[in-house]
């Protein structure tokens, strides 16, 4: 199968740069501009013209999109340009692969979710309930591509690091290298997810539509899931275990609440993703999040060694 990849130059995309190596399916990574050291092909996913092109010279069957406009502050007061990339774009994507009979694996974000107090974690059914531009713009996005009726996978996905780019691991295995005491919010609750881990469910996805009647308009196991690594954690508990995987116990990480950090922007309190659906649908196991915070830790250490 013929595979495109948009995003190819951020976390995600990265990541699937490189369990793409598993695969015997021909990628195509792509990005609005060049990356050193890596092979991409430049593509505006704003331009509906530009995709349908791409997708036709590649014979495209499945489009993975990584892109997105992240910057959860910044959102505020770009709302037309988060639209765009988060909402406007995947409606590009979805009617070109409707036109072309193909898969559009989409990813979203647990921020469709935050402004009712949960204390269990979010369901794939459950109303998204966002609680400031950036979640409502990705909420957006979702509804459109189902509204349009292309074959789609639709993952939400939480906290997510790498060795890749600028991520909260990364930058706290800086901080408490440096500092002699840091504050972390203890009162926002999610789970991190390794990006590595969600390009390996990718991949999984993409064998099961291999294996299903891809001539088929429909697909069987289209739909939204949720995907994070297994457990529970605050942005307190994440920099603690970062600080002892990284060997940088003497910073003295301590507790506190949101509202000692301003944001323009109110970030869900709660926003834990129940998995079950994907687990039990494609048959896919997730890791505990410390057991992979420690392998990409361990693999920036040996990056830098």
């Amino acid at each position: 199968m013929n595979i495109l990849v948009t995003g190819a130059n951020g976390q995600l995309g990265n990541e699937m740069r490189i369990v793409a190596q598993e695969s015997a399916d021909n990628y195509f990574f792509t990005d609005v501009a060049h990356a050193e050291g890596n092979e991409t092909i430049l593509l505006d996913i704003t331009d509906e013209s530009a995709i349908r092109a791409a997708v036709s010279e590649y014979k495209i069957d499945v489009i993975v999109n990584c892109a997105a406009y992240t910057n959860v502050d910044a959102a505020e007061t770009n709302v037309g340009t988060a639209e765009l990339l988060n909402a406007t774009a995947p409606s590009y994507l979805a009617k070109v692969m409707k036109d072309a009979n193909g898969l559009l694996i989409h990813i979203s974000t647990d921020y469709v979710f935050g402004k009712e107090p949960y204390n269990i974690p979010c369901t794939e059914e459950q109303q998204g309930t966002p609680t400031g531009v950036y979640g409502l713009s990705k909420l957006h996005g979702e509804e459109n591509i189902i509204a349009l009726g292309a074959k789609h996978v639709i993952i939400r996905t939480a906290w997510l690091y790498s060795e890749f780019g600028k991520n909260f691991c990364k930058t706290m295995m800086t901080l408490t290298a440096t500092k002699p005491q840091l504050k972390v919010v203890f009162d926002q609750t999610g789970t991190p997810t390794y990006a590595y881990d969600l390009a390996e469910a990718i991949l999984a996805i993409i064998e099961d539509y291999k294996n299903s009647d891809t001539d088929n308009k429909e697909y069987a196991k289209a739909g939204v899931y949720h995907y994070s690594n297994e457990g529970v954690c605050s942005w307190f508990d994440f920099t603690k275990m970062i600080a002892e995987y990284n060997g940088t116990i003497a910073c003295e990480v301590l507790p506190c609440h949101s509202n000692e950090f301003p944001s323009p922007v109110k970030r869900p309190s709660y926003s834990v993703l129940d998995k079950t659906k994907i687990k039990s649908v494609f048959g896919i196991t997730i890791p505990y999040w410390t057991d992979s915070l420690k392998k990409c830790i361990e693999n920036l250490k040996n990056k830098q060694s």
